[in-house]
């Protein structure tokens, strides 16, 4: 780590790993913003098209928990540089898919190709930006992938309106490389630390050693918990809104645009806080507290149509302060040299979630329930302070033993 950074040099670091993950995100919701198109197109049912988003996000979360060691082994910036790639060479796929199991096979190829941005973004991030800047790296990190999640439906949706969805695919593919040539251009901002040699008559099972840490499981399951909650408001949010509220699909869609903007600026700002404080446990806690209750609002239907935008808002604000507190709390569990490792299997449990939460608030939308999609948004939420807490009593009481 580098901590005589001038402010220019984190800068540049920290928003060229920002636009890549923008990327990554965008990608995540590459299938599911041209559903409208894709449906008629091959003659395909709900449970078909939503198969595509199960297999994208299954292949990311293995992936990504091998990724990590992939990192670990060849350094960061080679395996982005990959998963970039990748991500436009699926876009290409899609295009010219012509049946059901090519674009399955395109969402496997986008799933392998997303697999690699966590453990690569946050092992750059570690290594190349200076302590006392770290935590607003990781709130401007998050802060890009709202971005893409925002950008991907108002992009993909304009562009097949206007050339149909393979216009919009081959329009998405060129995203990448755009990119791809920035990071190129800047890969001396991206060098990655130099490889430690494997010590010598090192056991065997060294590498896995990590697995072994208690708080590595207990970030994994923070994330997976969350990620279910989350699952359930990129899904079902918009159709639970219009069952509730009687309000039109467009304003309960305006409200999940209302979520994902909030969210982003509630990272810049938990930026701040992650950066001035060392409990940040107690930073989630209180931030998932009040997306919790909030949620709990929203079910019970007691407001107006237009406050429950509001407080879609309100909930990805007080979501988005948790951020970059718990990246940080992250890092402080994972043992030094093994960043990547460490990251990918923590953050296949974003992946998990995101692949679980749909299926899951799928089946109560299908029993008739809209209200229950918030309250179990909210228990999920509930759930995840809990791991929280337990997770930063474990890292404070390594980090005498570790200094």
């Amino acid at each position: 780590m580098m901590n005589s950074n001038t402010l220019r040099q984190d800068a540049r670091v920290i928003g060229l790993v920002g636009l890549a993950h923008g990327v990554s995100h965008f990608y995540h919701l590459i299938l599911a913003a041209l559903f409208p198109w894709l449906k008629p197109a091959f003659a395909l049912s709900y449970a078909e098209l939503g198969l595509l988003m199960t297999v994208f996000f299954v292949v990311s979360g293995v992936g990504q928990a091998l990724a990590g060691f992939v990192v670990d082994r060849v350094g960061a910036r080679r395996v982005l540089f990959s998963g970039v790639a990748l991500l436009g060479v699926s876009a290409l796929l899609l295009a010219g898919a012509h049946s059901y199991a090519q674009l399955l096979a395109g969402a496997m190829l986008a799933g392998v190709g997303n697999s690699v941005f966590h453990p690569a973004d946050y092992t750059l991030l570690n290594q190349r930006v200076s302590a006392a800047r770290l935590a607003h790296g990781f709130s401007v990190h998050g802060i890009s992938g709202n971005l893409g999640w925002a950008a991907a439906p108002l992009f993909l949706t304009f562009a097949a309106g206007q050339g149909g969805w393979r216009v919009a695919l081959l329009c998405a593919a060129a995203l990448p490389g755009v990119v791809l040539l920035v990071l190129f251009l800047n890969r001396a901002a991206l060098r990655p630390d130099p490889i430690a040699p494997a010590k010598a008559g090192a056991p065997a099972g060294a590498t896995l050693s990590f697995l072994r840490l208690p708080s590595v499981w207990m970030c994994f399951a923070f994330f997976l918990i969350t990620a279910v909650a989350l699952g359930g408001i990129q899904s079902f949010a918009s159709v639970g809104l219009v069952a509730l509220y009687g309000m039109s699909l467009a304003w309960a869609t305006s409200a999940y645009t209302a979520y994902m903007l909030a969210s982003a600026a509630g990272m810049a700002l938990g930026g701040f806080l992650a950066a001035n404080s060392a409990r940040h446990d107690r930073t989630i806690a209180y931030a998932f507290a009040g997306a919790a209750l909030l949620a709990l609002l929203l079910a019970a239907a007691v407001v107006p149509a237009w406050a429950a935008v509001v407080l879609m808002g309100a909930i990805g604000f007080a979501a988005g302060i948790a951020g970059p507190s718990r990246d940080l709390m992250i890092r402080a569990a994972a043992p030094k040299q093994a960043t990547g490792r460490v990251y990918g299997v923590v953050y296949s449990g974003l992946d998990s979630g995101l692949a679980i939460g749909p299926l899951l608030f799928g089946a109560l939308m299908d029993g008739g329930h809209p209200a229950w999609i918030f309250v179990g948004i909210a228990l999920f939420q509930a759930l995840a302070i809990v791991t929280a807490v337990g997770l930063g009593g474990k890292t404070r009481a390594a980090r005498p033993q570790t200094a």
